[in-house]
């Protein structure tokens, strides 16, 4: 699957703006920016214009947040600690009614509310000893793009692209996966901010047959205990909000409930609203 998702620095006399456009699904993310606050958020909507983006999503700083609330965007979540400590919240702008209305809503608040009643595990039950877990290698690219191309019929980025998977791991995100006979049946990845000191737990995947034992669970511990012997200390994750299983698994291992963006990326054959999850070490 091709993606079109391009990173841009936009540099103008007032203001800098790191920014998405994500052709795929059809918006653009400003992911930080420095300098005259209108210019940049003028700046953002003048590139989603340009490429008649559906959605807007700006990481916010909380002293900006009500200048965006007043230009007509609306609060979908945030992140505790995001900015090296200062929250990060998630503002949004849709461009089609379409892509505002989400038909599943009321379904996922019940799965929510279900999943809320659940006790937090403090401990994890062993795999069979036919699983073993480890750190992902470059050699690994192959089999993941696999993984991937089985669990997702349509993901958000290419994962099932071994090219791609590669080039994830040279950049820096870190994979963990549990190998059954020889293959990868379950993986999991950490994309790193070094500079804001956070990290996004992504690319879970979990063959249909090896999900009764609670791998992903293992993996996210895992790649917890890496993030933070590297000092990376605010995690957080985005689930399906129709995905009881993984949704469950990170309301168990201590990850708070901070929002859900409407229709945010296409996986699987549609738009799905996405949970967005938060855990601090601090």
């Amino acid at each position: 699957m091709e993606t079109g998702m391009i990173e841009k620095r936009i540099q103008k006399q007032r203001c800098t703006i790191h920014i998405t456009i994500d052709q795929f699904n059809k918006r653009v993310r400003v992911d930080d920016y420095l300098g005259h606050f209108q210019e940049c958020v003028e700046e953002s909507l003048k590139v989603a214009k340009g490429m008649s983006a559906e959605k807007i999503i700006f990481k916010s700083r909380k002293e900006n947040v009500l200048e965006l609330l007043a230009q007509g965007f609306l609060y979908e979540g945030s992140i505790d600690k995001f900015f090296l400590g200062s929250d990060c919240f998630f503002l949004v702008k849709y461009k089609r009614n379409e892509r505002r209305n989400s038909e599943e809503w009321e379904k996922e608040d019940q799965i929510l509310s279900d999943i809320q009643s659940l006790p937090i595990k403090t401990g994890l039950d062993d795999p069979p000893s036919a699983y073993q877990g480890r750190m992902g290698e470059v050699t690994d690219a192959l089999q993941l793009s696999q993984l991937y191309g089985k669990v997702f019929e349509v993901y958000p980025t290419p994962m099932n692209d071994p090219s791609y998977v590669k080039k994830c791991m040279e950049k820096g995100t870190v994979f963990y996966v549990f190998v059954h006979e020889g293959r990868i049946v379950s993986a999991a990845s950490a994309e790193i901010d070094s500079f804001y000191h956070n990290a996004e737990i992504t690319d879970c995947a979990t063959l249909p047959e090896h999900r009764q034992y609670g791998l992903m669970k293992h993996l996210i511990s895992a790649l917890e205990d890496y993030l933070i012997s590297h000092g990376i200390f605010c995690i957080y994750s985005f689930a399906r909000s129709l995905s009881f299983g993984m949704n469950a698994a990170l309301h168990q291992h201590g990850y708070s409930y901070r929002g859900r963006l409407a229709n945010n990326c296409y996986i699987f054959d549609k738009l799905e609203d996405m949970n967005l999850w938060v855990k601090n070490f601090t």
